[in-house]
């Protein structure tokens, strides 16, 4: 990829997994890439795998306001006015309704939902006085519904609804705003839900990598590079979008 001045980049949740992928990416791609995360030392060490751009860890909490607004301000200070933001943090609380409580409900929005709210509301000024900016929302399949997971699913389609809201808003400034839908992911998050349903890790990737028509289960580089192609000048005219990358067609 090719870009026509140099551009800054942040990545949340970006310490490992997804985002950790997609930040090196974006670094290979000759963005200069902030990676925030509640995890500093983790973060860390995903700036100091990079293999492009400059980078710069930041510790912050994205569901605080005060924290995303200084995390946004250093950035903007050290890297340069962010023009792009993937919105990757997120956590999950996994319980079947009767048994989640009010804590396991507020945590999962207050990460996915409200952090990505308050990280683009930080960012798109920038944006729009650039007058060119890429959003990339990572939602998932269990937006679609996932036993145990009423309050990830919930984030994740309003996610995809926040995204299409976005393009309508922002598009005149030259921002796009797009979503990317993970398959299985053989990542930590992954692993954490085996462990929760009693399932040997091995056996949960192989049952996973059946049902999917590629025959295998997705790794954090293949959603890195869907973003890759997102946040591309060239990509200008592809917004408002939910790109569900799960090794096949989703219903």
């Amino acid at each position: 990829m090719t870009m026509s001045a140099p551009r800054t980049a942040i990545v949340t949740g970006a310490a490992r997994g997804i985002g950790a992928a997609t930040a090196t990416r974006l670094a290979a791609d000759g963005f200069a890439v902030a990676v925030v995360d509640l995890d500093e030392t983790a973060a860390k060490a995903t700036v100091d795998g990079f293999d492009g751009g400059p980078g710069l860890a930041v510790q912050a909490d994205v569901s605080d306001a005060a924290a995303v607004d200084a995390a946004v301000a250093r950035v903007a200070e050290e890297l340069g006015a962010p023009t792009v933001l993937v919105n990757n943090a997120g956590i999950t609380r996994d319980n079947l309704l009767f048994k989640m409580t009010e804590s396991d409900w507020d945590a999962v929005m207050g990460v996915h939902l409200k952090g990505a709210f308050l990280m683009t509301k930080a960012v798109q000024k920038h944006m729009v006085e650039q007058q060119f900016g890429r959003v990339v929302n990572i939602s998932s399949i269990a937006a679609l519904g996932n036993r145990g997971q009423s309050n990830y699913s919930t984030a994740k389609v309003g996610l995809q609804g926040f995204t299409k809201t976005l393009a309508i808003e922002l598009g005149k400034f030259g921002v796009t705003a797009n979503c990317i839908a993970p398959g299985f992911i053989a990542s930590e998050m992954t692993k954490a839900t085996a462990e929760r349903i009693g399932v040997d890790w091995e056996k949960f990737v192989e049952a996973n990598a059946k049902q999917t028509p590629v025959q295998r289960v997705g790794e954090p580089a293949d959603i890195a590079n869907a973003v890759s192609f997102l946040v591309a000048e060239a990509s200008g005219f592809v917004s408002g979008q939910v790109l569900y990358v799960a090794g096949g067609p989703v219903n």
